[in-house]
Order: C-alpha cells, then sequence, then structure tokens
C-alpha cells in the first residue's frame, strides 16, 4: 500500500482483491460487513476487540464549557459519544519494528 493518511474501503477492497484473486464486488461486501460488524458492537457492546489488532471502545464525554482561543467566548459543548482505539501490544510491536528499520 502507498504512503498516504487516509485510506478507502474501495481501495482495502483493492488490496484484497490483488492477494486473493476474488472479485470487486465480493471483496468491498466483505469490507463492509467487517466495517458493520464493528459498528453494531460498538453500539450494542460497547466494546470490540479484535484479536492481535487492538480494542474499540465507546466512550460518552459529558457537556462541558468550551472556550473560543481568539474571541474568549465561552459557549456549552454538548455530551456526545466518541470511539477510542487502543491497539493490541502485538501491533504496536509489529508497528514500532517497522518504524525502526
Amino acid at each position: 500500500m502507498s504512503q498516504k493518511q487516509n485510506i478507502s474501503r474501495d481501495e482495502i477492497a483493492g488490496a484484497i482483491q490483488s492477494e486473493f484473486g476474488f472479485n470487486k464486488k465480493l471483496c468491498l461486501d466483505i469490507v463492509n460487513d467487517v466495517v458493520d460488524i464493528i459498528i453494531e458492537g460498538l453500539q450494542s457492546d460497547k466494546k470490540v476487540k479484535i484479536h492481535n489488532f487492538g480494542t474499540f471502545k465507546l466512550n460518552k464525554k459529558n457537556s462541558r464549557i468550551g472556550r473560543n482561543p481568539k474571541t474568549k467566548e465561552e459557549y456549552n459543548i454538548a455530551s456526545r459519544n466518541v470511539i477510542t482505539f487502543k491497539a493490541s501490544k502485538i501491533l504496536l510491536k509489529y508497528i514500532n519494528s517497522k518504524t525502526n528499520d
């Protein structure tokens, strides 16, 4: 894969297609199904752990007072859900070994 910050579902499907030779539609369906499973898991269990990859977790942030740094005007930031990701030790070890090469 190329060195870029973002990757699309189509690019992931293309990588699966080139690796395994499946047709493009099947590969895109696989990618979409995986994303849907992660979303459904977050909605129902608030946590999705993928072995040897990491854990996605749904956290609720409470409302708070924010401030515009330029105008110093205060405003209310509404409560909301955020998703955090914690990489597994194996993934971190792999990433760090590749970056130090």
